[in-house]
């Protein structure tokens, strides 16, 4: 037998000349692809591949999806997330888009950043009116802001974003400032046409801010839901607003409320007894709910706050697709009934009415079939529901049945329960379900009656106002911690200036800008330090474009003295220097009002004509619904006015 001769050539194995001639071409022909293919640029090819990656919406902001979060500063971080985006410059300011996946559905996270420009000259206009309205006006104008935008519509973008006044077009907005101050601007849920639930939003803004690094938060809460002011429900049932579930509390009352008269609005409402409710018209939907949602509760509710706790918490364990289970739910089940629902449910009732009309506390069978034949016609439906009703909840009332041991003849017999315990046997027994649907209904009719335009007496005449200084609680904030100092804060500073005015401290700031975290080498020197923090101060505040750090406070260190065997790593470091503007454009008309508030609230102001001092509307009695009046004249100056000696 001939020996075959074997060939190797590449990664190929030819045991035929006629093979080996065909290797070699394919041989040639893949080497010549791989240099062409070297020489061409897939950057753009893995850019584009990279942007348009789909994201998942529960797991987006998360540290490490998609990016490490582990800047020294707010704005690394951001900057970090941005490379992850599809960046575009059509439009008047850069814009970048994330795409995000939630069940089955896509939907796309806008980030725009604003920059303020140089040819700005006027601080006044610069200053953020939701910085003011929380109580950070102190705070210096930062030279660049971001915006974060979910859209109603999954892909729909509006240039008027920048200006935060569109607030029914976006299921979320929220804006940071370059310092890692940050406002939640609006949040649009189902009600509002969202495809994503109040919570989910939330849950997935809260979770950006923590990646991000951000240092506080505000949000005004104004949010309903069908006519209910949700900070006086969730404040009276829970002690906390809504937002409280994601830890933001009290940041700033308006017309003067302050943290401790929120507090105890709140105490003094929760700890109202439901005794005290009064039988009159106003409440009679309260008393006659009470003996059912006591039922339901299986304990005792003593208190205005175990009754909104309860019913709330009630209607979050109810599933969407649970259906109200009445007394007729049980009988209709019966495969002999061939009545409609409402037809068998007007018998109950009627039975119920004869019962409770009845002059002895047990009555006949036939008695009761007598009284409501006035009023059924179809006795096969009456003995129907005589047959299957017993031992039944019907509201209030209990029907008992029972075979008495004499006559030999079924008797029934109506029990008032709202005062009784009913055993928890008897509660499984009969599995009342009430629907969310009919729990909403409670909820609604007892705000209405509690918080409606009332005036209580006695224990609920603290409802009123009390009422209205929760309502006026609207400036939530929460500390994220962003830039503190960590566990591990080996080679890290924290730096912040203090601003003086012609070798004078200012007196309205002690420190005019938080601590920044600084990332440095252990030979740096205080040379290189305050280069490092000239340059970051200029890139992160407008006021401070030409600062120039002067001195140390609390310490006179020289340039190339190392910086860490001066301070301890993890310390801070307090540079001194002055402003770069000289404060043209005048100033805002000062507020000084009855209530005590020194500062814009956010809250409909009217001047005074002669002294330029604003005051509340509602303070000095302008309803809200009247407009402001073109001429108006504060009570000080009126006075001074009339004051005045009269012409001869």
């Amino acid at each position: 037998m001939a020996t075959e001769a074997i060939v190797y050539t590449g990664n190929m194995r030819v045991s035929s000349p006629l093979q080996y001639k065909a290797s070699v071409v394919i041989f040639v022909w893949r080497k010549k692809k791989e240099k062409e293919m070297s020489r061409l640029d897939f950057s753009e090819c893995r850019k584009r591949r990279r942007t348009e990656r789909v994201y998942k919406f529960k797991f987006f902001g998360s540290n490490g999806y998609p990016v490490d979060f582990s800047g020294p500063s707010f704005e690394r971080n951001v900057k970090a997330l941005l490379e992850f985006g599809r960046e575009d410059r059509r439009g008047t300011t850069p814009r970048w888009s994330f795409q995000l996946e939630v069940r089955r559905m896509h939907l796309f996270l806008f980030v725009v950043a604003v920059e303020k420009k140089p040819a700005e000259s006027l601080p006044i206009e610069l200053r953020c009116k939701h910085c003011q309205h929380t109580g950070w006006g102190h705070h210096l104008i930062c030279n660049k802001k971001y915006h974060f935008v979910l859209p109603l519509k999954s892909d729909e973008y509006h240039e008027t974003v920048e200006n935060g006044d569109d607030e029914n077009r976006h299921s979320l907005h929220g804006m940071f400032h370059s310092n890692g101050f940050g406002h939640l601007l609006c949040i649009n849920g189902l009600e509002a046409g969202s495809a994503l639930a109040g919570y989910e939003l939330m849950e997935f803004w809260d979770r950006l801010c923590s990646g991000l690094g951000a240092r506080k938060v505000s949000l005004k809460d104004t949010s309903r839901k069908k006519g209910m002011e949700l900070r006086l429900l969730h404040g009276v049932a829970y002690g906390k607003p809504w937002f409280g579930k994601w830890d933001y509390a009290f940041g700033r009352g308006s017309y003067g409320v302050d943290e401790e008269s929120y507090t105890g609005a709140v105490t003094a409402i929760q700890t109202i007894p439901l005794r005290y409710i009064p039988c009159t018209r106003n409440f009679e939907t309260i008393q006659l709910m009470l003996p059912r949602i006591q039922l339901l509760s299986g304990h005792s509710l003593s208190t205005l706050g175990d009754l909104f706790r309860f019913v709330l918490e009630l209607r979050a364990g109810i599933p969407k697709e649970a259906r109200f289970d009445p007394p007729h739910q049980g009988i209709m089940s019966d495969a002999s009934c061939r009545w409609s629902a409402k037809r068998v449910s007007m018998a109950i009732r009627v039975v119920v009415e004869a019962l409770k009309r009845a002059e002895v506390r047990w009555v006949s069978r036939q008695h009761v079939r007598d009284q409501a034949r006035a009023y059924i016609g179809d006795t096969g439906l009456l003995d129907f529901v005589l047959k299957s009703l017993g031992n039944h909840l019907v509201g209030k009332y209990f029907i008992r049945r029972c075979l008495n041991p004499v006559t030999k003849v079924l008797e029934y017999c109506l029990e008032d329960v709202s005062d009784a315990v009913v055993p928890q046997k008897l509660l499984r027994h009969h599995q009342l379900n009430p629907s969310s649907a009919q729990i909403d209904k409670d909820i609604h009719q007892i705000y209405a009656a509690l918080f409606g335009n009332i005036i209580g007496d006695g224990a609920l005449s603290k409802i009123p106002p009390a009422s209205r200084i929760i309502l006026d609680s609207k400036h939530l904030i929460k500390d994220y911690g962003g830039e503190e100092a960590p566990a591990d804060n080996k080679w890290k500073v924290y730096c912040n200036v203090i601003l003086t005015n012609d070798g004078e401290e200012e007196e309205e700031e002690v420190a005019a800008t938080p601590q920044h975290c600084f990332l440095l080498r252990n030979c740096s020197d205080f040379d290189e330090l305050k280069s490092d923090v000239e340059r970051v101060f200029r890139e992160t505040y407008w006021e401070l474009k030409n600062f120039s750090a002067d001195t140390i406070r609390n310490a006179n260190p020289k340039g190339s003295d190392l910086v860490f065997k001066t301070v301890k790593p993890g310390s801070g470091v307090v540079f001194e220097g002055k402003r770069s503007w000289e404060g043209g454009g005048g100033m805002e008309d000062a507020v000084e009002c009855v209530c005590g508030t020194k500062d814009d609230d956010g809250e409909r102001m009217v001047p005074c004509d002669v002294c330029q001092v604003r005051q509340h509307a509602r303070c000095v009695g302008i309803p809200e619904s009247d407009e402001i009046p073109s001429i108006f004249m504060c009570a000080g100056c009126e006075e001074k006015i009339l004051s005045f000696p009269s012409l001869p």
